[in-house]
């Protein structure tokens, strides 16, 4: 996951600055060198970092620092509002045209996953109700027209193109007539990309730029070039004056420099970031909460949100009354399992929770698709009165079941009997809950039982 290293390194120096009574401005300078180091091992400018590392320096030998309580818990402080600022403050919100149609143009190098975030990007769009047109600019990359026509038909979005012998600029001119002749609010242009920077490129993107005045240039970088993803939209700025960059794959293995130097070297703020090549809507770049997952204090904003987009609010509550009356069945089981998967990967989601990197055995838990499937399969090989009542289920409809699902009687087994524990659990945890959300205090007791992730 992006930033991990870093989180575990900024972890380990604050943890020592919090045992501190009282901060010397030796130990201020310790730790100022071991947040250089992390920093630059995150791939993050050199400058950048020299900025940082001065700008936290110089509040936290000061005075309110030095009369606290808790001045290691001042100088974290200190430190998530300079990261906050750092990324640019606050959440960009995307242009809106004071005439429609909104024309949005894509830019960025070959690789970088331009024209699948064209169409995440439709996607984010079309959930706040408005009616994108993708217009199909990539002329020289091999079956890119046809990949965003794939993608278009996924997400319901119409594709604009003119087939590979018509000249970009004229196709981009003719897609934003169409655009405005049939009521398109937004217009998203995807353009080609290059290996690496040249004059025909920029040169292309100038034309393209020059007859759609567009209101949004977005420049799309892959944020595991680090460094070069910096660079890259240092180049790009300088030439096409972006409005905003796009960081892909921040779900992979990257030192997330990029995402703590691009908005301080160009001045052009990240207005979202992509995770992962599922076709899902972009998620908007909220510095704020960036900076407290880098410091290791999670993002529950962000779980709750996507919660509240992906989970049905009636279905969650009717899921909450077979709960607390022990009326869960297999059925409601694998509708669970359906609206946690819109939610997207585990070790995302746990990625957001505060402090889930200290949890033992949770910073390398990675979920697996396979055995997710095998339990599924388990419980769609049930009949659907075996789903609504598990005492049915016998030796020979457990081996029928297993038969049926491709796995053996133990595994089955397994997963019946985790389920009846988790049944239980249930119903204990409702009524402690209670009315109004009383009995907490047999909560710890709960939690205190060793409770594991369910496996089979």
């Amino acid at each position: 996951m992006a930033f991990e290293s870093l989180t575990n390194r900024l972890q380990n120096v604050f943890g020592k600055l919090r045992g501190k009574g009282k901060l010397s401005e030796d130990d201020v300078n310790e730790a100022m060198r071991e947040v250089r180091l992390a920093l630059l091992e995150a791939d993050v400018n050199f400058k950048v970092v020299k900025d940082f590392v001065a700008k936290v320096k110089e509040q936290a030998v000061g005075v309110e620092v030095q009369k606290s309580f808790t001045p290691g818990m001042v100088v974290v402080d200190i430190v998530h509002k300079e990261l906050i600022e750092l990324m640019g403050g606050s959440a960009t919100k995307i242009a809106k045209a004071s005439k429609p149609p909104t024309v949005i143009l894509m830019a960025g190098l070959q690789g970088a996953g331009k024209t699948t975030t064209t169409a995440k990007l439709a996607m984010m769009l079309m959930k706040g109700n408005h009616k994108p047109l993708l217009i199909a600019g990539d002329i020289y990359r091999p079956a890119a027209i046809k990949q965003l026509q794939v993608l278009g038909e996924q997400i319901k979005a119409p594709v604009f193109t003119l087939g590979n012998d018509v000249s970009p600029v004229e196709i981009a001119r003719q897609g934003l007539q169409f655009a405005k002749a049939n009521s398109h609010d937004y217009v998203i242009v995807d353009t080609a990309g290059r290996l690496q920077i040249d004059e025909a490129l920029m040169e292309e993107l100038k034309q393209i730029h020059e007859v759609v005045q567009p209101d949004e240039v977005l420049l799309v970088v892959d944020a595991m070039t680090g460094q070069e993803a910096v660079n890259v939209a240092k180049s790009f700025h300088e030439q096409l004056e972006l409005t905003g960059v796009v960081l892909t794959k921040m779900d992979g293995d990257t030192r997330g420099g990029a995402a703590l130097s691009v908005k301080a070297v160009t001045g052009c703020p990240i207005k979202f970031v992509s995770m992962g090549e599922k076709i899902e809507p972009l998620e908007s770049f909220h510095p704020e909460r960036m900076a407290s997952r880098i410091l290791g204090m999670g993002d529950m904003l962000s779980l709750i949100e996507k919660a509240q987009s992906s989970i049905d609010a009636d279905k969650a509550a009717e899921m909450e009354r077979k709960m607390r009356n022990a009326e869960f069945t297999f059925e409601d089981f694998l509708e669970q399992m359906e609206q946690v998967r819109k939610l997207g990967p585990l070790d995302q989601l746990l990625d957001m929770l505060p402090g889930m990197n200290k949890v033992k055995g949770m910073k390398d838990m990675k979920v697996d698709d396979k055995q997710i499937n095998r339990v599924e399969a388990i419980v769609r090989s049930m009949t659907t009165d075996e789903k609504r009542n598990p005492d049915l289920l016998n030796y020979s409809r457990r081996r029928r079941i297993a038969a049926g699902s491709g796995t053996n009687i133990a595994e089955v087994n397994r997963l019946i009997k985790q389920f009846e524990e988790m049944r239980k659990m249930m119903k204990q945890f409702s009524g402690m809950m209670g009315k109004g959300g009383k009995g907490m205090k047999g909560l710890k007791g709960l939690m205190g039982k060793g409770m594991k992730f369910p496996r089979i």
